[in-house]
């Protein structure tokens, strides 16, 4: 019997219920047991992420539970998790990628063009803000936190005018329907890891890694390394404006990435490329290059 870890949202649910036909399709003998996790970020559903911690919060009591064996793995959406895992903690496996792009969602507006001066558009993330902003300065942007369905039933009530949600999330929940505008990375880069599953869990786990391994999607954990080396080698979390979007072109992943230091600030963007053999070279190359940028920048 393995323990999986989930938050317990419906979307968390549906993903770790992904995971776990992944493995049955390989061992059908394979049994689980889901021990859905309340973690301090659906707590605290009403506060600012920036100032409280980061998305960090929606992994915290996950891997608390891994680290003292209550469960074996947890599963996440990687565009939640940070740069640094806390030791003993690794990620082996990552899913096929779903669409990693933004979605805009409005019950009156066709597309973020669409919406008049002064339109409320509702998002809590700073990474879609710094874009945002940068697209339409003359929008305002309404803090929007919750689950899908929460900020959904936000939108239907006239909370805002349109919001700003990731396409793999409401795929994933059937809600595709919802989805006026697909925004494409010219508009707006997504997340590092958007749209993207992964499983996290002790290192020293061989037997688990060796079944992960079954189920992981190679060219899709090539284009996380990239993303994700960008992410670390500027300290990011998951509150800092910055993004990132890999894609593997024959034997080469290209990385397109922006990094803002300030949400008030324009973005600065960069692009690299490496060999799939060395991806994280991509991203560490375009978190150099920004870090060049913002040193030219300093009186």
């Amino acid at each position: 019997m393995l323990k999986i870890g989930t938050r317990s949202s419906k979307l968390a649910l549906t993903q770790t219920q992904i995971v776990i036909d992944l493995l049955k399709a390989v061992d059908p003998k394979l049994e689980f047991e889901v021990v859905p996790i309340v973690t301090t970020g659906d707590k605290l559903y009403d506060a600012n992420l920036a100032l409280i911690g980061g998305k960090g919060l929606f992994l915290k009591e996950l891997e608390e539970h891994l680290l003292d064996g209550k469960i074996d793995f947890a599963v996440h959406s990687l565009k939640d998790v940070p740069a640094f895992l806390p030791d003993g903690l690794t990620i082996s496996c990552f899913l096929k990628r779903e669409n990693p792009f933004d979605a805009f969602l409005s019950a009156k507006y066709r597309d973020l063009n669409s919406l008049p001066a002064g339109g409320k558009v509702g998002t809590s993330s700073s990474r879609r803000l710094v874009q945002l902003k940068a697209l339409r300065p003359d929008l305002e942007i309404v803090p929007f936190r919750g689950n899908v369905i929460t900020r959904l039933n936000k939108l239907q009530d006239g909370v805002v005018d349109a919001c700003i949600l990731a396409c793999a999330g409401l795929k994933r929940l059937g809600l595709e329907a919802e989805i006026k505008h697909i925004l494409t990375p010219d508009q707006m880069l997504p997340a590092v890891g958007q749209g993207v599953i992964c499983i996290e869990h002790m290192d020293n786990n061989k037997s688990l890694t060796d079944l992960l391994e079954q189920i992981n999607h190679k060219p899709t954990e090539i284009c996380a390394i990239a993303e994700r080396a960008f992410m670390k080698e500027l300290s990011g979390n998951c509150t800092t404006p910055l993004a990132a979007y890999a894609v593997i072109e024959g034997e080469m992943v290209n990385l397109n990435a922006m990094y803002c230091s300030d949400i008030k600030c324009e973005g600065i963007y960069v692009c690299s490329q490496s060999h799939i053999s060395h991806s994280a070279l991509a991203g560490e190359e375009c978190g150099i290059k920004i870090k060049s940028v913002i040193a030219n920048l300093e009186p």
